[in-house]
């Protein structure tokens, strides 16, 4: 009884901050990038380009799950501890990888790759046209911060109308509910899908993840991808896209409810489905 003492520990908040810094550095690459790309690319070249910034953000997490499948294989105290001590293995429900050491490897990654933004110009030429006078670029700069300094004023009066507006514009909102409603699916996937493959088949936890990694991921990176190029290739306009998107979404879902009939055998669990004698 001397040894045993309640679970204390505060760790738990660094991990929280973590994720909270994590993701106040990521949001911004998504509204700005997409700006970034549609201010500065031809019409007809920006759905493609965008086809390959959603690629990229579709091969990030398959990289991130074949790392935590790595990680999941090695023991939590790795470094502290033998592998010889080690009485348990991988596939055993006690077993706990060493999920910090992903998170270490991530972080020094993404800051590794935010140094290049440092260098990034704040405006470029748009794509296609010509480079104007050093001249000209030179007189029109005085006016222009000027004009910028304005134009932050006036948008932070015109922030919450504007903000109610959106709120009101029925095509806004119909697109943000089904963005929730797909990352709410993606989300639950990759949430509970690998303790239904170690309990319907008996993985282990690496093998969970780095199945979701390899059956799921590079299929949407080929759509992703495939798609940009089709509007680039037949200049869809957005009428086009919204009706090509709903005929799509349709299948998804025709494709996804004949899941249902996907029904495996129950594992017998003691307790629950068979009797403890």
């Amino acid at each position: 009884t001397e040894c045993e003492k309640e679970p204390g520990s505060l760790l738990w908040i660094f991990v929280m901050v973590g994720n909270i810094v994590r993701g106040m550095g990521e949001t911004p690459i998504m509204p700005l990038g997409i700006s970034y790309l549609e201010d500065f690319a031809k019409a007809e070249n920006s759905p493609f380009y965008l086809a390959c910034l959603h690629t990229a953000t579709v091969v990030g997490p398959f990289l991130g799950l074949l790392l935590a499948s790595f990680c999941a294989e090695l023991f939590v105290d790795i470094g502290s501890i033998g592998a010889d001590e080690i009485t348990i293995t991988a596939t055993d429900a006690r077993w706990v990888g060493a999920w910090w050491l992903g998170i270490l490897i991530c972080a020094l990654l993404n800051l590794l790759v935010g140094i290049p933004f440092w260098f990034m110009p704040k405006s470029l030429v748009k794509e296609g046209e010509t480079n104007e006078p050093e001249e000209a670029s030179e007189k029109r700069v005085a006016p222009l911060q000027e004009h910028d300094k304005n134009e932050t004023k006036q948008t932070m009066y015109d922030f919450i109308p504007f903000l109610k507006a959106l709120f009101h514009n029925p095509v806004y909102m119909l697109f943000i509910c089904i963005t929730v409603l797909q990352f709410s699916a993606f989300d639950g996937m990759i949430s509970f899908m690998p303790k239904y493959l170690e309990q319907q088949f008996g993985k282990s936890a690496s093998d969970a993840i780095f199945l979701i990694g390899v059956y799921n991921l590079p299929v949407l990176c080929v759509g992703y991808f495939s798609g940009g190029l089709f509007m680039k290739k037949f200049k869809i306009n957005i009428y086009q896209a919204a009706n090509i998107a709903f005929w799509v979404s349709l299948l998804e879902y025709l494709l996804y409810f004949a899941a249902y009939w996907t029904v495996c055998d129950t594992s017998p669990v003691a307790g629950l489905t068979v009797s403890y004698q």
